[in-house]
């Protein structure tokens, strides 16, 4: 069998590796139009910051070692076109092009990120994204001789990059179009998660919300962003962090079906609607376990997940994704972040009549060193009582919290059964009675009424 994997970042290599382990005797070639694969794109914003200093370091495997494993690797090849009356694709490889025979063809084009419409901003050297190996390098490179940065968008790589800059001394102003960085979350804890950051350290970075940019002030550099509301920030370095896109192009042009999030439809068997190609990681749709609606959360740890599943049925093993919590965790300076589930707002939105507690509490007991706080929202369904989700910011324990919830959340756990779970206590770990069945105790009272 003659198996062909489109990209191999995340879920591509995840899936070239398990379909080599099952069939040891059969052909998998990856085609991936970068210049690296395999390789952590989430920890982009950590080699900037300096917590390790080669950039090799982000690479999980290489081509050398794939080609030890016997699966081909071919870089900065581009697939521009799936035929699938002959089971090929067309590959361009320079000025060069040529077609490939498959029996099963996987498709892990991953996303691309999401670029605001302003003019020239192609030109300019000192703008980046942070996506490829490429990124990582050359934005570590001018932060080192820059004193001023501007990140545009306060989602999760946002954050990150804010840390990485601040902890080398720039000083940074974050541009968020919404009304609160961190938008992912709840408004209530959007706001609380600000209110942190702002105290932690408000001299070397600023968050101006409710600005969208309007212009790249500079010749080859962009000295000066504008807003729509007329401010004028001047930068040295300027990071783009305002989403990513599903690269979704080719499965279309093929009459793949594309799902309602705008991402390629799949079943649980990570099958598409064309048999014999399959679909896994950023560019794939996913089923949100809780909503049972149909989502796009791309996140690398479900990339690996979907490129085994994808590979395991391509192999003939029978293997289904059930679907995602979009359980996320991130780190800004002195505040965990992290989440599971729905957020009350969509909650409302999915059909449910959701109610939420907030839950103060510190991590540990208070007569040990170095006690943290960490905020907690927990919500559920006002007429079943089923959990829904929950959020968590604060010290490093707020995590804890956040993954001790997604089992519940998988089995469809209510309230009351989750307030006797036997969590564990000691004194450097967590308080005699947990945040989070203090949370339910504090849903089950207003369930009550």
């Amino acid at each position: 069998m003659k198996i062909v994997i489109i990209g191999g970042v995340a879920a591509g290599a995840k899936a070239a590796s398990k379909i080599k382990r099952l069939l040891p005797d059969s052909s998998v070639q990856i085609y991936t139009d970068d210049t690296h694969v395999s390789y952590s794109s989430c920890g982009i914003p950590y080699y900037v910051e300096g917590n390790f200093e080669d950039y090799q370091s982000l690479l999980v495997r290489s081509v050398e070692e794939f080609k030890a494993l016997g699966i081909d690797v071919y870089l900065q090849s581009k697939v521009i076109k799936i035929l699938v009356p002959q089971n090929q694709v067309l590959v361009c490889t320079g000025d060069s092009a040529h077609l490939v025979d498959y029996d099963k063809l996987i498709i892990a084009t991953g996303a691309r990120p999401l670029l605001p419409k302003i003019d020239g901003i192609e030109k300019f050297n000192n703008v980046f994204t942070v996506r490829k190996i490429e990124d990582a390098i050359n934005i570590r490179s001018k932060m080192l001789s820059s004193k001023r940065a501007v990140i545009v968008g306060s989602g999760y790589i946002g954050m990150e990059m804010l840390e990485a800059f601040a902890k080398n001394g720039l000083h940074v102003t974050v541009l968020e179009k919404n009304e609160n960085i961190m938008s992912m979350f709840d408004s209530d804890i959007s706001k609380l998660i600000m209110n942190r950051l702002v105290q932690y350290d408000s001299e070397n970075y600023e968050f101006l919300t409710g600005e969208v940019v309007s212009e790249f002030v500079g010749e080859d550099s962009v000295m000066v962003v504008k807003t729509l509301s007329g401010k004028e920030i001047q930068a040295d370095i300027v990071v783009i962090c305002t989403g990513v896109v599903p690269n979704i192009e080719i499965a279309n042009d093929a009459g793949i079906t594309i799902g309602s999030t705008g991402a390629i439809k799949v079943n649980k068997l990570m099958q598409t609607s064309v048999e014999n190609i399959y679909a896994c990681g950023d560019c794939a749709e996913k089923r949100h376990i809780v909503s049972g609606k149909n989502v796009w959360i791309p996140l690398g740890s479900t990339a690996n997940k979907e490129g085994r599943c994808a590979a395991m049925n391509a192999a003939g093993v029978f293997e289904q994704f059930e679907g995602v919590l979009g359980s996320a965790v991130s780190r800004c300076l002195n505040t965990t972040m992290a989440m599971t589930g729905l957020t009350e707002k969509q909650a409302l939105l999915a059909g449910f009549s959701p109610i939420s507690v907030i839950i103060d509490k510190s991590d540990r007991v208070g007569y040990m060193p170095n006690v943290g706080e960490i905020t907690l929202k927990v919500v559920a369904d006002k007429i079943t009582g089923m959990l829904l989700g929950a959020q968590a910011i604060g010290s490093i324990g707020a995590d804890k919290r956040i993954n001790a919830l997604t089992p519940a959340l998988l089995s469809h756990m209510t309230v009351d059964e989750y307030s006797n779970n036997d969590l564990t206590y000691s004194p450097p770990y967590s308080p005699t009675i947990d945040p989070l069945i203090n949370a339910m105790l504090a849903l089950r009272s207003k369930l009550s009424k």
